[in-house]
């Protein structure tokens, strides 16, 4: 038998760790008892290793001076081992041979590690810094919004903190007090019972009515249902055909009548005293009768009980509340003045009477024992009363003075008031009125001597002067008064005395109108060329309130100082061209081209009025001197065209646009050349002509269509085809060209190329309303209704704001039944779309609504002045429900508005036969070509 020791009955070697080598650590249970002893220290085993390896004559398994890289990032924390880097050692794997060399190559990856990460951290720093604190921008604290109330909160005093109102109760208990209060509870009519023994009854016998006769609510009656809508409808139209298009208004505003508005808050206030309040008039009983007994010399709190008792209906406790309150409190006057309001004309008298012996110097109590008194004697005799104990009071006077209908009595009344109320305006004034001419000046002399700072006392002066005849006089008061008042530092604004002017207007006073305007546009406005358009916004502001007199004189104004502007030149013959007569605006032209011979809109205005004025020579003498004032200016060589044209010169304007071609070759005199061809029906020429405008400017649009619609005259549809082509490529951005390509295919029967036209116009051009609706037209022109509804839907998607598209969709791709409906989305889609108000009364009108109708147009005409098809829409519209008076205004007004653009006008004024026609022409033939 050896004499070795048993394994188990030897000493363990030093630094021995049980289970190391299986990865086992000691550890402590709850269980145990005593001291627990702790595993090895991670140095213990560094040591036990490396002790290990020596004896084994291998390296150490690990590199010791390599701190592990503390993972920072929250996702690495979470990575499962199934997608850990087989290159990776983990776990038994870890424990695997390394040498220095690997140490160091660990050091050095560390370091780079933790350099790298060291700069990443201050941006990672900074960039979520930044989200941070954008967040708390975008998102901030409650008590971040408040702290700027917190901080005021310090300077509440502690009246205003007595003086807040105690919080009523919030929670549930008085709410569903109220909802108990509010169940009502009705016996069952016998009605009801038999109906509920009868349900389930069997009928016998045969109903003789019709299908609609029956009563039990089995049978719908669609028809009251359609009509029910289309009255909501109608009513969801009227109010947006009540809102303004200066609004911001959109086409959906709608208005609040204020007064009724007022009127329904206090009839719902009127049935407070119902049931479902009983309980706050209690509360608020208690409440009252707790602040009269606290403090029963505090007027306020006696009239807010008696109030209370008026609100809740019990007149009588509020009366015997008020008397009370006038034995408390004698001084108080709301208390009187609320005991007088409350009882009937005999007591309200006596208690007047009381209410003045403890307070005679009220002139509120004064004025109500007035009115109390029916007999005029009886009130005089009052109202001096009231004068013997409050002679200085301006109201009392005034009362006395409209009691007295002798005029002389009246004016001496007057005289004493003003005796013993110097600084009352409205006295003076009323005194003034009531003199003679030369007494009013002196009484005037003596006001303003009381009253330095009073410029209705000058403005009065100079009115009486304008009514005496001495407008040479006026003038000067209005000029002194401005000195004075400045003088004075009381001197209006600006606007304040333009609004004086316009008053001044009104009630009659022109020359003193002028005057006030021209003292004082010019105040407190700096000296320097921004004074032209705040001038003209002015006078702009006072035309369109009517005010013509005093927007002309602004104008003289700006004319004196801006003498060389042409903008106010053409802004002032505007105004006397819609709203004076013939002679001044020429007079105002004359004067205008000689202060701006360069200005060329002022030359051919002129040229035009003297042309309307059938002075021909004038017309002619006037188009010679704008050529010497601006030789080479297209615009004047084309109105002399037109001028020559108009009366059939048409050799003349031949020479002027050769003249025109060769000084002023633009693109511009080059289309007016071949329009004016092909106005003279001289094709051959005008194709020439055009060709060499093309050779120069191939990129003018204009060109290509005349090209194209040459040779449509001339019938050859293939050159015409070509030139559209080759327009179309050339200017792919013009929509008329592409129309024009697009038709001349549809009228040579190949709807599949005018499809292809379109496609490729709508790729250019890819948000234009009018490439849309050709489209749709041109499928709705084949029969193609379902395509035409799915181009629709795309073209609403593409351009939701398109009042022409929404027409188009109203009036020909809808039931007629829906169309109100539609129109509605489109209004709150479209705002302010002429196209579309356009149709929305064209809708009323076919259903006979003539006044809505009416309105609707002119909405259209008003949003859009210059649309020349609404025009014509409302002009066929008054030639079959209007009268003639009203006709012939529109018409008036479309002639003024001198419109331009409109689908259907564009294609009748382009016409060679029509060009030169007046608008009145061009409206009587468009409104025949309406559908």
């Amino acid at each position: 038998m050896s004499g070795r020791k048993d394994f188990l009955s030897q000493a363990a070697p030093e630094n021995y760790v049980a289970g190391l080598g299986r990865g086992a650590t000691g550890f402590t249970t709850r269980s145990d008892l005593g001291p627990a002893r702790e595993g090895p220290s991670e140095d213990q085993i560094k040591e036990v290793l490396a002790k290990r390896a020596a004896a084994a004559g291998i390296a150490p398994p690990t590199a010791y001076g390599v701190v592990e890289k503390k993972k920072e990032e929250e996702g690495d924390a979470g990575d499962d081992d199934r997608y850990q880097d087989p290159e990776n050692e983990v776990g038994l794997f870890a424990n695997g041979n390394f040498d220095r060399d690997d140490d160091e190559a660990d050091r050095i990856y560390q370091d780079v590690d933790e350099r790298m990460d060291r700069r990443r951290k201050a941006r990672r720093e900074k960039r979520e810094q930044e989200e941070r604190d954008e967040y708390e921008r975008n998102n901030p604290k409650i008590q971040q919004q408040f702290a700027d109330l917190k901080r005021e909160l310090s300077t509440v005093t502690d009246e205003e903190w007595a003086a807040l109102p105690s919080v009523g109760d919030l929670t549930g208990k008085n709410r569903r007090a109220k909802q108990n209060l509010r169940q009502r509870f009705y016996a069952v009519p016998d009605s009801v019972i038999a109906g509920a023994r009868d349900a389930n009854a069997m009928e016998t016998a045969i109903e003789s009515g019709g299908p609609g006769s029956s009563g039990d609510g089995t049978m719908t009656n669609f028809a009251d249902i359609g009509a029910a809508r289309d009255k909501v409808l109608q009513v969801r139209l009227d109010q947006a055909a009540q809102g303004t298009t200066t609004e911001t208004t959109s086409g959906t505003a709608t208005t609040v009548d204020p007064k009724g508005y007022l009127t329904s808050l206090a009839q719902s206030e009127s049935g407070l005293g119902a049931a479902a309040n009983v309980g706050d008039l209690k509360r608020v009983r208690t409440l009252m009768e707790s602040v009269v007994k606290t403090n029963p010399k505090h007027g306020p709190a006696w009239v807010a009980a008696a109030r209370l008792e008026e609100h809740a209906g019990r007149a009588l406790a509020a009366r015997d509340l008020l008397s009370r309150a006038c034995e408390h409190c004698p001084k108080s006057e709301d208390v009187w003045l609320e005991r007088i309001r409350i009882n009937d004309r005999h007591n309200a008298r006596i208690i007047a009477a009381n209410a003045i012996k403890n307070l005679d110097t009220s002139v509120p109590l004064w004025l109500e024992a007035t009115r109390l008194e029916e007999d005029p004697r009886a009130k005089k005799r009052v109202l001096r009363q009231a004068l013997d104990r409050v002679p200085t009071s301006e109201k009392l006077w005034k009362m006395m003075v409209n009691e007295e209908e002798n005029v002389e009595e009246a004016r001496l009344l007057l005289a004493k008031a003003v005796e013993m109320i110097p600084k009352s305006e409205d006295l003076w004034l009323a005194l003034a009125r009531l003199e003679t001419a030369d007494n009013a000046r002196i009484v005037l002399n003596k006001a303003r001597i009381a009253l330095p700072t009073s410029y209705r006392l000058y403005l009065a002066g100079a009115r009486m002067m304008e009514q005496t005849g001495d407008l040479k006089m006026a003038s000067k008061v209005i000029s002194g008064a401005v000195k004075a008042l400045a003088r004075q530092d009381a001197m209006l604004k600006r606007t304040e005395w333009i609004t004086e002017a316009e008053k001044c207007e009104e009630e009659g006073a022109i020359h003193t109108c002028q005057s006030i305007i021209r003292e004082t546009l010019g105040w407190s406005l700096q000296e320097d060329d921004t004074r032209i358009d705040i001038w003209l916004a002015d006078a702009r502001s006072c035309t369109n309130r009517g005010l013509y007199i005093t927007a002309r004189a602004i104008y003289a104004y700006a004319l004196r100082v801006f003498y060389n502007k042409p903008e106010a030149w053409l802004a002032a013959a505007n105004l006397e061209r819609l709203h004076g007569d013939k002679e001044d605006l020429l007079a105002l032209l004359e004067q205008g081209v000689e202060a701006c011979p360069q200005a060329e809109e002022l030359w051919m205005q002129f040229a035009r009025e003297k042309r309307a004025n059938n002075d021909l020579d004038g017309a002619r003498m006037v188009l010679a001197q704008a050529f010497v004032a601006n030789p080479g200016n297209e615009n004047i060589y084309l109105n002399a065209v037109q001028f020559e044209a108009t009366i059939q010169n048409f050799d003349m304007a031949r020479q002027f646009l050769a003249e025109a071609r060769d000084k002023a070759g633009t693109d511009r005199v080059w289309m007016k050349s071949v329009a004016f061809e092909r106005q003279q029906r001289d094709l051959p020429v005008a194709l020439d002509l055009v060709n060499q405008a093309l050779s120069m400017y191939s990129g003018y649009a204009k060109l290509w269509m005349q090209k194209g619609q040459i040779y449509e005259d001339l019938n050859k549809l293939p050159q015409a085809r070509e030139a559209y082509t080759q327009g179309t490529r050339n200017c792919p951005k013009s929509v008329p060209l592409w129309l024009l390509a697009s038709r001349i295919e549809e009228k040579a029967g190949v709807i599949v190329k005018a499809r292809s036209v379109l496609d490729r116009a709508r790729l250019a051009i890819p948000k234009s309303p009018e490439l849309w609706t050709e489209s749709i037209r041109l499928e709705r022109r084949a029969n193609q209704l379902p395509a035409a509804q799915a181009l629709m839907a795309q073209a609403l998607r593409e351009v939701p704001n398109s009042g022409l598209l929404w027409s188009e969709r109203i009036w020909y791709l809808e039931a007629r039944t829906h169309r109100k409906a539609r129109s509605l989305e489109a209004i709150k889609k479209a705002k302010d779309d002429p196209v579309l108000f356009c149709t929305v009364a064209r809708i009323f009108w076919a259903e006979r609504k003539l006044d809505k109708a009416a309105t609707w147009f002119e909405k259209a005409v008003g949003t859009d002045p210059d649309w020349g098809d609404g025009w014509a829409w409302y002009v066929k519209f008054l030639a079959q429900h209007g009268t003639d008076e009203k006709q012939a205004e529109v018409r008036e007004k479309c002639v003024q508005s001198a419109p331009r653009h409109g689908e259907v006008w564009q294609r009748l004024a382009k016409k060679p036969e029509i060009e030169g026609m007046g608008v009145e022409d061009i409206l009587a033939l468009v409104v025949k070509e309406l559908e």
